[in-house]
């Protein structure tokens, strides 16, 4: 093409892994469907969030009539949403698909915040649906909505990772510094009150039905060889709990303000695609990747080569400096 060689620097990285991940010639029209997977957290009744669960309902609600900032994005990009209900309090949330497992997770302060069982269910919804999207589409992403997640997100991380919450703890939605070392407490507390270190087992203790159900879109991108695009900090989350060996398809969207955030992508070894302070989730940071993968599959399409555009591909060796030419 007519540029130099790795001039187009991530975007060129991205079109590779996409290719690398699909085994197939990327399309000039990119197809994308939006997983954005809902429940809710047991461990709010600790105070770890600025917000009640009932926001979760309500915001899932204006998901589903085309509100809230993903839904703009979706539209911007061509994305095909679909809300799922894994698990929101109260009866199913009409308009959203009906996978719902219980009405959100238990207190993991006091309890395992799910059983294995409903683990391995949350699991499976996930594998499913990106496999049934991988019919249709060249590219699944995944966001989440469910108020108290952050503190899910982090207990795994904590976990998984065998870090101290105050060294990843944030503020999540909105808490000021008592909420945060109140939420720092009791991420810590149940650390002790869980502390077996068996994959599935942390999943189970501390995951939310939405983030297990990401973790198995992941499983499934492996299955129907489609690559899933991860937003934040909680979709991230997800990729711990799954096997290292099944990360492959996998796409990191963006860099969230998110305290811990940073260091999950470190403990990944992840290099996310953005950085834009944002924490907001629903899917938005991964949104904003589409575009990007979008624009690298129009790149690789439409731009002509040096012969088609009549311009030399030689590499043409500069003309030594004169103090070159003395030493």
């Amino acid at each position: 093409m007519t540029k130099p060689p790795g001039s187009l620097g991530r975007l060129e990285e991205v079109l590779l892994r996409y290719t690398g991940i699909r085994g197939l010639e990327p399309p000039r029209e990119l197809r994308a469907a939006a997983l954005i997977f809902c429940a809710d957290h047991g461990v709010v009744e600790e105070g770890v969030s600025a917000w009640p669960s009932e926001v979760t309902r309500q915001m899932v609600l204006n998901f589903v009539s085309g509100g809230a900032a993903i839904n703009v994005l979706c539209r911007h990009y061509g994305i095909v949403p679909r809300i799922v209900d894994m698990g929101v309090q109260g009866t199913a949330v009409a308009g959203a698909l009906d996978r719902r497992i219980a009405e959100g997770t238990r207190n993991f302060a006091r309890q395992p915040a799910m059983t294995a069982a409903q683990a391995r269910q949350a699991i499976a919804v996930g594998r499913q649906l990106a496999m049934e999207a991988a019919r249709e589409f060249d590219v699944v992403l995944c966001g989440e909505m469910g108020i108290g997640n952050t503190t899910a997100a982090t207990a795994l991380l904590c976990a998984y990772a065998d870090l101290d919450p105050a060294e990843v703890t944030g503020a999540g939605a909105g808490l000021n510094e008592e909420g945060v070392r109140r939420k720092v407490e009791v991420i810590r507390k149940a650390l002790a009150f869980h502390p077996s270190r068996e994959r599935m087992e942390i999943a189970a203790n501390f995951g939310g039905f939405e983030i297990l159900a990401i973790a198995g879109a992941i499983e499934g991108a492996v299955e129907a060889r489609i690559p899933v695009i991860l937003d934040g900090f909680i979709s991230t989350a997800a990729a711990l709990v799954v096997n290292p060996e099944a990360r492959w398809p996998v796409l990191y969207s963006h860099r969230s303000a998110e305290a811990g955030h940073r260091r999950m992508l470190d403990y990944l070894g992840a290099r996310p695609l953005l950085d834009l302070d944002m924490r907001l989730g629903e899917g938005t940071g991964a949104a904003l990747a589409v575009g990007i993968l979008q624009a690298a599959c129009r790149l690789y399409h439409d731009m002509a080569t040096f012969e088609q555009a009549s311009v030399s591909g030689k590499t043409v060796a500069c003309a030594p400096r004169p103090d070159e030419e003395r030493a």
